[in-house]
C-alpha cells in the first residue's frame, strides 16, 4: 500500500495596494478582489485557497493528504480572510497572523514553525494570494510534478520553483536562468536568479530561451525551509522562532488565529523568500534547486495593463466592468464602480471609477500608478488606505458625505454582531434605524429600535450598537463636532480583539 504523502498549502496573503490603486488600497488590498475575468466572482485570494486545495484529487498517480490551509496575512486583514473563507465549503484554515509586514521570509517561516510543531513534516504548497492562473489542469501537472520532486528526496535538501514561460521581454519580474536537460518529473536545474532586467537585457532573455519568469510559488518540505534559513539567514530564523515561542491563540467562527507576539516580531529583519535563500541556493552543497516550467495562463497582476490582458475583450479590445458606455474606444480597461462612467475617441486607456477617486492612465504607464498613491501618502491622504465603504469584522460602514463639523454614515451591522463598547471626545452621534433592529446601549440604558426610530448618543457617553436578529442591521448616522477623525475612539471591549 502507497504511503500517502503529507501537504499544506500556504497561502502568503500580504500587499500594501498600491498597484491597482484606486480599486486596491492599504486596508483592501487586491487579493481581497475579483481582478482574473472569471464567471465566477472569485476573489484572487479565494481562487489561490481552492486551486491549492483542488490538488488532492487533480493525479490519480499520487496518493496525497491535504492538511490544514495556513494563511500568513495582517492582523489587519484578518476579517476580511475571513469572510472570504466563509464563501469556500469544505476548507479549514489556520491564520498566522503578522503584526507588521516583513516581506516573504518570515511569513513562510511561520508557517514552516506551525506544520514542523505537528508532529509531521508535510510538503508544503507555497503561492503568493495575489496570482491569477487560465489552465488549472496544466497548473496541477506542473505542481504534481513539483510534489514528485521533493517527495522523491529523502535527505529534505530539495527547493522546487515554479516558473513561468515568457511570453514577452517584461521588466517586472525576476528570471530564472535554466541549465541542463530536462528530468523525468519536467524540472531542470537552476543555475541562477537574474534581477530584474532592463528591457534590452529581457529582450536577450526572451531571445535566448533559457531564462524563466520567478513566480514566487515554491514547494519544499518544512523542514527544509528552515535549515535552509538557518544556514543562510540564521537572524530571520532565530528572531522568528523567537516571536513564535510568545505566540497567543484564539477563534473566531470556527478559524483559529495564531498570533507571533508582537514587540519580538517587530524586530524580524525584513527579507523575501528569493533574496534570503532562494537565489544563494544554486551555489550551495546542501540545498538542491530545481525548476518546474509553467505555462498555464499565469498573471500576477502587478499593474492596470495586466488585468487588462486577463479580461474579457470585446471586438474593440476593451474590457469593461460596471455601467460602462463607450463609443470610437479600443484597447482601454474601464471599471465603473459607483456611476455610468462612458469614453469616446480614446484608445489604450485605463479608465478606473471609484466612490471617492478616479484614475485615468496611460495603459502603458500603468505601472506608475503607485507614484500617485506615494503622492497621497506624501500628503497623509485617506484616499491610499481606505475606500468610502469600509469593511468591519461587524459588516461595513459609508461615508456618504461629510463637511464642516458633522458627517453621515451608512452603517450594516451582521446578525449577531455587534460593535465595541466605546466612547468618544470630540463628537455626538445620532442614529436613525432604516432597516432590521439594533439592540442598542446608550450609558446605562439598553434600548431597542426598529425601523424608522432613532436615538442620539451624547458625547463622551459609553455606547454600543449590536444586531440581536436575523436579517442585516441598517442604519444612518449623523456624526456632530468639532473633530470627527477615525482615531476619536476608546474601546471598553470589542468582540474582535481591538483595542
Amino acid at each position: 500500500m502507497t504511503a500517502m504523502t503529507e501537504v499544506t498549502p500556504v497561502i502568503l496573503c500580504g500587499g500594501s495596494g498600491t498597484r491597482l490603486w484606486p480599486l486596491s488600497r492599504s486596508a483592501y488590498p487586491k487579493q481581497f478582489l475579483a481582478l482574473s475575468g472569471n464567471e465566477n466572482g472569485a476573489s484572487l485570494f479565494q481562487e489561490a485557497i481552492a486551486r491549492l486545495n483542488g490538488i488532492a484529487g487533480s493525479d490519480a498517480d499520487t496518493e496525497l493528504q491535504l492538511g490544514q490551509t495556513l494563511v500568513v496575512t495582517g492582523e489587519d486583514h484578518r476579517f476580511l480572510v475571513l469572510d472570504q473563507l466563509q464563501d469556500i465549503s469544505g476548507v479549514q484554515a489556520i491564520l498566522l497572523l503578522e503584526p507588521v509586514g516583513k516581506n516573504t521570509a518570515p511569513a513562510l517561516t511561520l508557517a514552516a514553525l506551525y506544520s514542523s510543531e505537528q508532529k509531521s513534516d508535510p510538503i508544503l504548497l507555497i503561492t503568493p494570494a495575489d496570482q491569477t492562473i487560465k489552465n488549472t489542469s496544466a497548473f496541477n501537472k506542473a505542481l504534481n510534478n513539483c510534489i514528485a520532486l521533493v517527495k522523491a528526496d529523502q535527505s529534505n535538501q530539495t527547493i522546487v520553483v515554479l516558473g513561468i514561460t515568457p511570453k514577452s521581454p517584461e521588466t517586472g519580474y525576476g528570471y530564472i536562468q535554466r541549465a541542463g536537460a530536462k528530468g523525468s518529473h519536467q524540472e531542470f536545474a537552476v543555475e541562477r536568479f537574474v534581477e530584474k532586467p532592463n528591457l534590452e537585457m529581457a529582450q536577450r532573455y526572451l531571445a535566448e530561451g533559457i531564462y524563466l519568469w520567478n513566480s514566487g510559488m515554491f514547494v519544499m518540505r518544512a523542514s527544509t525551509w528552515l535549515a535552509a534559513l538557518r544556514e543562510f539567514r540564521p537572524d530571520i530564523l532565530l528572531a522568528t522562532e523567537k516571536a513564535w515561542q510568545s505566540r497567543t491563540q484564539d477563534q473566531a467562527e470556527q478559524t483559529i488565529f495564531m498570533r507571533p507576539d508582537a514587540e519580538t516580531f517587530h524586530s524580524i529583519p525584513g527579507e523575501s523568500i528569493d533574496y534570503a535563500v532562494i537565489e544563494k541556493c544554486p551555489h550551495s552543497n546542501h540545498f538542491v534547486l530545481k525548476m518546474v516550467e509553467l505555462d498555464a495562463g499565469w498573471s500576477d497582476l502587478g499593474a492596470w495593463d495586466a488585468v487588462w490582458q486577463v479580461g474579457k475583450q470585446d471586438a474593440q479590445g476593451n474590457v469593461v466592468h460596471g455601467d460602462v458606455l463607450l463609443a470610437n474606444t479600443k484597447n482601454s480597461l474601464v471599471h465603473a464602480g459607483n456611476r455610468l462612467v462612458s469614453a469616446v475617441g480614446v484608445e489604450n486607456l485605463i479608465i478606473v471609477e471609484t466612490a471617492d477617486a478616479i484614475l485615468v492612465a496611460d495603459r502603458n504607464n500603468s505601472q506608475e500608478v503607485k507614484q500617485i498613491v506615494a503622492k497621497l501618502d506624501g500628503q497623509q491622504r485617506e484616499e491610499k488606505n481606505l475606500h468610502r465603504k469600509v469593511a468591519r469584522p461587524w459588516g461595513w460602514y459609508d461615508s456618504v458625505d461629510e463637511g464642516e463639523r458633522f458627517k453621515v454614515k451608512r452603517i450594516q451591522v451582521k446578525p449577531g454582531a455587534s460593535l465595541s463598547s466605546q466612547m468618544h471626545h470630540h463628537r455626538a452621534e445620532h442614529w436613525i434605524v432604516v432597516k432590521g433592529t439594533a439592540e442598542i446601549t446608550n450609558g446605562s440604558q439598553v434600548i431597542t429600535l426598529t425601523e424608522n426610530q432613532s436615538t442620539y448618543i451624547p458625547r463622551g457617553q459609553t455606547h454600543r450598537l449590536a444586531n440581536p436578529g436575523n436579517t442585516p442591521l441598517e442604519i444612518i448616522e449623523v456624526q456632530s463636532g468639532c473633530y470627527l477623525g477615525e482615531d476619536d475612539i476608546v474601546r471598553f471591549e470589542d468582540s474582535y480583539g481591538r483595542s
